[in-house]
């Protein structure tokens, strides 16, 4: 006997999951988006065509060198699945970021780490790969530090998941983690695990007149104290500090720590400001180019040239020839860090400082795990492969 529908029976196309519904819609497009990456991956490897794996493009400045035919990922884009009690979301790797985080803000959740947008197409994937943190990175961590798990297509065109959605789930979460900074040059991210947090309940953004190193010594001082310190930031003699915290904890830190107070819509457009290099430092001149140097945080004042100082001093943006390629590296190597050619290469100056042999090894050897027939943006990272 069939059931006829009543006129309060809702029709076919808004039932979730059935056939011509919406969801069931867009899981089919998903699913076609995914097996065209897949057959893509494996026409490429048979026929040892270098692919070229982007998003939104945004960060295509940044690397040795794009080569390869384009390998689109927007297309295969959406939330998976977000369960805001439990702090994780899954997304496919070609959603924008933008998305992403209005989702999470209409939840009052965010991602911490303050992911660089340098285009309004920036896109999960390309976010995880390339591995860049925003300005509370030294606070709450990296990027890599909230990769739960991932789904990759390998250079063989396999479909493989890793890791999970929980932190204690630790099968393959190194290998998740391994994704983070891979500047697609060992797989296709197709989905990604992120864990996220509550958005803090109270900021403020604290200037003080300083000098670079009276200004590191003040925040080596501060960071010996119970202050909900979140990012700092040192340019041109001005050193600006972001709280974060519980609104007694960031009202008593302001008190205590003076300063000149800045309103909230004003920080907020700095710190947003520098997290994707929009601030007036990062203007290049002719013949620039920006190295990011990391050292640690209690390293002296590189006195190489025009610098700003993030990472509570770990991070220092230097604006320097390429050709000063050497006598940055140098400096950085004194302190105990190294530098990379961030903006405005040459062409000529390697880009990242040269592993040593060991780690070589290493990485030439994940490369064939990995991408056995060498197809994902080859030299992008390191010349060799």
């Amino acid at each position: 006997m069939s059931v006829q529908p009543t006129e309060s029976s809702p029709p076919a196309a808004e039932v979730p999951g059935a056939p011509g519904s919406a969801a069931a819609d867009a899981r089919s497009a998903s699913g076609a988006a995914l097996q065209a990456l897949i057959d893509r991956v494996k026409l490429a490897a048979a026929r040892g065509r270098p692919q070229r794996i982007r998003g939104g493009g945004g960060k295509d400045f940044y690397g040795q060198r794009l080569h390869g035919e384009l390998l689109d990922v927007r297309p295969y884009a959406g939330v998976v699945s977000y369960e805001p009690s439990e702090l994780v979301v899954t997304v496919r790797a070609g959603t924008r970021l933008r998305e992403l985080e209005a989702l999470l803000a209409d939840h009052g959740q965010c991602l911490p780490f303050e992911p660089p947008q340098f285009s309004v197409g920036s896109t999960v994937g390309g976010m995880v790969a390339a591995g860049l943190s925003g300005p509370a990175r030294a606070s709450v961590g990296a990027v890599r530090d909230y990769v739960l798990g991932v789904q990759i297509v390998n250079g063989r065109g396999e479909l493989l998941t890793f890791g999970g959605q929980v932190m204690k789930n630790v099968a393959g979460y190194d290998v998740s983690r391994l994704m983070a900074g891979s500047m697609g040059t060992l797989a296709v991210i197709a989905e990604v695990s992120l864990k996220v947090l509550p958005v803090a309940p109270a900021e403020a953004t604290l200037m003080f007149e300083l000098s670079e190193t009276s200004a590191r010594q003040q925040l080596n001082r501060w960071g010996g104290q119970p202050l909900p310190i979140n990012a700092s930031c040192w340019a041109d003699g001005q050193l600006v500090v972001r709280l974060r915290g519980a609104r007694a904890a960031v009202a008593a830190a302001c008190k205590s720590m003076g300063g000149q107070p800045l309103d909230n819509e004003r920080g907020q457009r700095q710190w947003t400001a520098l997290r994707d290099q929009a601030l007036p430092f990062f203007r290049l001149a002719q013949g620039e180019a920006l190295w990011r140097v990391s050292v640690p945080d209690t390293a002296t004042p590189l006195n190489l040239g025009p610098t700003l100082v993030e990472w509570h001093g770990a991070q220092r943006w230097v604006k320097l020839a390429p050709q000063d390629a050497a006598h940055v590296r140098a400096a950085a190597a004194r302190a105990g860090g190294h530098a990379t050619l961030f903006r405005g290469g040459d062409g000529q100056t390697p880009v990242f400082t040269p592993l040593s042999a060991p780690l070589a090894r290493i990485h030439a050897a994940l490369k064939r795990e990995f991408d056995p027939a060498g197809i994902f943006g080859p030299g992008r990272m390191v010349p060799e492969f």
